[in-house]
């Protein structure tokens, strides 16, 4: 089995890739994709170059390795947006 680079993700793909659970947007850190939801800190595998973005196939990573990765790519965590209430 040939092992893909992980640079092979185009960054328009990247740009439109989100958390399945959250939504968030996601940032490329080494073989995985990682949500920027503080909240759900969901880990992602690529093999060969795609991205496994399945729930069940996630990986929830700690606080403190969410938190640095953040830092390390100056990235925002991701906040939901909440609907907006409707005045009767």
């Amino acid at each position: 089995m040939r092992e893909w680079p992980v640079r092979m993700i185009d960054k328009k793909l990247l740009e439109i890739l989100a958390c399945p659970l959250s939504k968030a947007p996601v940032l490329l850190e080494g073989e995985r994709l990682v949500s920027t939801d503080p909240e759900t800190r969901r880990a992602y595998r690529i093999e060969e170059g795609i991205p496994i973005m399945l729930i069940e196939e996630g990986e929830q990573i700690s606080p403190e390795e969410h938190a640095a990765l953040l830092a390390r790519h100056q990235a925002k965590p991701f906040k939901a947006k909440t609907p907006e209430k409707k005045s009767s």
